[in-house]
């Protein structure tokens, strides 16, 4: 089959458009701000270590200065622009509107085959409304075929056969070889921090007991502390272990729901892809959780 007859990202409505671009804007400035929050923590332990070694006192003052400053914008600027929130939510209702697109293209649960255009057309605004209403007014949804593009229709009408293999090579295989290649690097990230802050650890055991048993004067515990700290505070926010683990069941999941999808009956295939929907929503719901402590926004099943 073409690539073109599959839903690609230019393919996805305005909403999901809208939305995926202002949680990028949002996990980038999160990160930032998270990154500079740390990094003044740091600078400002490196002034205090300075001046601990014997350094020029004035230098020192002002590196620890600047440092504690930075991380006060920072902390400052993440306060009044809630960056995080424009991350979760942008997440939230592009992922939603994604997997409605999908379901509304290939003719799944809630709008089957026998409902015509109008009638699922109407529905998939009425889904995508319910999205929108569940977070704030922060995304602002400005782009061409906010709800439902052309290729959406054209998939839609496509034969069963063709709608089948677009979903499956479109979305299902495409969805999980993300999985698959998140999984491998979310736990590479997660040695490698690992490994980082161990060696941090020894470290900072053998100055301090090097410095308990009089071989040398020199006193880093603090600077050491506030790498460890910022390190594992990192760590937290970017949260390798637990997205590994997540993608890796989802994989998982998308792999058996495959071989479901390739062989089931068309009477049965609009329950067989909202259950295959389900397992990639499952994923989300388990990182928004993790970042905001309740559950994503995710579409109804048809009668919920």
């Amino acid at each position: 089959m073409n690539k073109l007859q599959w839903l690609t990202e230019e393919h996805l409505p305005g909403v999901w458009k809208d939305a995926d671009a202002a949680s990028v804007r949002g996990q980038r400035w999160a990160l930032t701000l998270t990154a500079s929050k740390v990094g003044g923590g740091v600078i400002a332990a490196i002034g205090s270590a300075f001046a601990g070694l014997g350094g020029n006192l004035g230098v020192a003052s002002w590196v620890v200065l600047g440092g504690f400053i930075v991380a006060l914008v920072s902390e400052l600027a993440s306060w009044v622009f809630q960056s995080e929130k424009d991350w979760y939510e942008g997440r939230a209702v592009a992922e939603s509107a994604k997997t409605l697109a999908w379901r509304y293209a290939v003719c799944a649960d809630p709008f089957p085959v026998v409902m015509s255009r109008e009638a699922a057309e109407d529905l998939f605004r009425t889904r995508m409304v319910e999205v929108i209403d569940q977070v704030s007014d922060r995304i602002v949804f400005e782009s061409s075929h906010a709800v439902v593009t052309p290729q959406m229709d054209q998939l839609r009408q496509l034969s069963f056969v063709d709608r089948q293999r677009a979903y499956v090579e479109g979305r299902t295989l495409d969805q999980h070889r993300w999985y698959a290649r998140k999984a491998r690097t979310n736990r590479r990230f997660a040695n490698g921090w690992r490994f980082v802050l161990i060696v941090a650890e020894v470290a900072a055991v053998t100055l301090a007991v090097g410095q308990v048993l009089g071989a040398w004067s020199i006193d880093l515990a603090g600077l050491l502390a506030a790498i460890i700290g910022a390190g594992a505070a990192w760590v937290a926010v970017k949260q390798f272990t637990p997205l590994a683990s997540a993608y890796s069941v989802a994989t998982k999941e998308l792999a058996l729901q495959e071989g479901k999808l390739r062989t089931v009956s068309e009477e049965r295939w609009s329950y067989v892809v909202a259950d295959a929907e389900e397992a990639i929503s499952r994923e989300h719901t388990t990182w928004a959780a993790s970042r905001t402590g309740r559950a994503a926004v995710v579409p109804r099943r048809d009668g919920e």
